[in-house]
């Protein structure tokens, strides 16, 4: 287990990912998918919701940079007119089940039942940017998406208390993260 000081580069780590993203936001090279990120923020705040009441502590950090940063994503796209903004019925679902997480939690405080919800709707918000990047590759930027891989791993490798709602979302980010790289870098991993 490391020092719980260590989480801080994470911040580091995600300001300086996120800036990439936004610059290239800003001058049109990224396009993202808000549907999706708008996702990404909701989950990963419930998500935290749920990480400190079973008590998390710090290891819950990089969820929050994650949900922190996909906010500021928003934020930057309004700027950028080729950002991708459609309503599907995929997006509808992510919706209702980021929503039912809270609820189920509300209802039943079972923390374990709601934080499935909570990740069940951030994997399912992926897929419309993984089809993006699969066809797109040129329209996503791979920083925020290697500084997350980083950041989870650093967060797993901080828990004191092994507990499915602590390290569920972690693992989740950084294994989901690692998919989006290899579809971004599919084509120089597999010319060989």
């Amino acid at each position: 287990m490391l020092p719980p000081n260590i989480i801080y580069i994470t911040v580091f780590v995600s300001l300086v990912a996120f800036f990439f993203y936004f610059k290239n936001i800003i001058y049109g090279q990224t396009k993202p998918n808000l549907v999706s990120w708008f996702i990404w923020m909701l989950a990963p705040f419930i998500g935290v919701f749920f990480q400190l009441k079973a008590g998390g502590g710090l290891a819950a950090l990089p969820v929050f940079l994650a949900g922190a940063g996909s906010l500021l994503v928003i934020i930057f796209s309004f700027r950028n007119k080729n950002a991708y903004w459609k309503l599907t019925r995929l997006d509808i679902i992510c919706g209702i089940l980021s929503l039912t997480a809270l609820v189920f939690y509300i209802y039943t405080h079972n923390l374990s039942i709601s934080i499935l919800f909570a990740i069940l709707s951030d994997g399912l918000a992926f897929i419309p940017t993984f089809i993006k990047s699969w066809k797109s590759p040129e329209t996503e930027t791979n920083s925020v998406y290697f500084a997350d891989i980083f950041n989870n791993i650093l967060g797993l490798l901080m828990i004191k208390n092994w507990s499915f709602t602590i390290y569920s979302f972690l693992i989740y980010l950084a294994l989901f993260n690692t998919i989006e790289v290899i579809i971004l870098y599919r084509k120089k991993i597999f010319s060989n």
